[in-house]
């Protein structure tokens, strides 16, 4: 079988290290790095299966052999979908990749909120030997809204800190790690009781703006908001005026609303306001959890056929 790995490498490593991931893991597998546009297209022709961070239509028309388009990112809202459903491409995506990363960065950002590591730093830059206010995250509730593969992980890291959960998700039939598991209408309850709410949903019509003025008003004054999801799940002009009024004790964000943000954004001057710039899902074991992933569908292929139970799979391949 043979795999073709776009040239666009993802969260500055560049794509070769994946390709020689996936020739370490496939070794009876023909692996081609195409490193220009011209050798894509050159390469797509008899490859069967494409990676990469996004295709283009004119790279498909070329695609005669092409029966799965594995993704290098979670989200797959900016691929042609239904191009590739008309041809009957398979489609997985990199969902869990980013899972042990991002679930260390909320609890990182938890940390740093309740240890007051950002007043320490300020009284250190002024010589200033006086002690912080601090809290702990023991025996605190956090609510997670979110369960899918980040929501998990960060459910299972408070969990080793004593910290009782709340996840609220969409079917919450499904389960999952936290000590309790909400629906949607659980929403508010949840807010009410937490100390930090983590959101790590995916952004949909259900979700954007999930966290407005009157979710502000729910949560406790002094509860953490960190987001990790997408900037359009909250509001920010409510998360504005609610820091404001001191309605919340504060926030990291790894995404906003507009994204980037702006220099003038008032967003910048909250003294309880962490802004990371959309790095929470940057890790140097990106490539090789994406590769154990696509590495395990192309064994599956070659043992079972296209018709294999994939794993990530979100369009299954269905031409002969």
């Amino acid at each position: 079988m043979k795999l073709l790995v776009r040239r666009q490498g993802v969260h500055g490593i560049d794509a070769s290290e994946y390709a020689t991931a996936l020739r370490d893991r496939l070794p009876a597998h023909e692996v081609v790095h195409a490193r220009t546009r011209e050798a894509e297209e050159r390469e797509v022709a008899d490859a069967h299966v494409l990676t990469g961070v996004d295709v283009d239509a004119e790279l498909l028309d070329r695609a005669a052999e092409l029966r799965l388009f594995a993704g290098a990112f979670a989200g797959t809202d900016h691929l042609p979908l239904d191009a590739l459903d008309q041809r009957s491409i398979g489609v997985t995506n990199a969902a869990g990749v980013h899972a042990p990363n991002m679930g260390e960065y909320v609890l990182g950002a938890l940390l740093g909120h309740v240890r007051s590591f950002r007043e320490a730093y300020r009284r250190q830059e002024r010589a200033e030997w006086r002690p912080c206010e601090v809290r702990e995250l023991a025996g605190s509730t956090v609510a997670v809204v979110g369960l899918g593969h980040i929501g998990r992980a960060v459910v299972e890291r408070l969990h080793a800190f004593g910290v009782e959960t709340v996840g609220v998700r969409a079917s919450p039939e499904k389960g999952g790690p936290a000590d309790t598991v909400r629906g949607p209408d659980g929403l508010h309850d949840a807010l009410a009781r937490a100390e930090a709410v983590v959101l790590a949903c995916p952004l949909t019509d259900a979700t954007r703006g999930l966290i407005g003025g009157d979710e502000f008003d729910t949560m406790r004054a002094d509860a953490l908001l960190v987001n990790v999801a997408r900037g359009p799940v909250v509001d920010t002009d409510a998360l504005v005026a609610a820091l404001r009024a001191d309605r919340i004790g504060g926030a990291t964000l790894d995404v906003t609303d507009p994204e980037p943000l702006p220099p003038e954004h008032p967003l910048w001057d909250f003294q309880n306001v962490q802004i990371t710039p959309h790095n929470a899902g940057n890790t140097p074991d990106y490539y090789e959890r994406l590769a154990d992933i696509v590495a395990g569908n192309v064994d599956r292929a070659a043992g079972e056929g296209w018709d294999a139970d994939f794993e990530n799979l979100v369009l299954a391949p269905t031409r002969g």
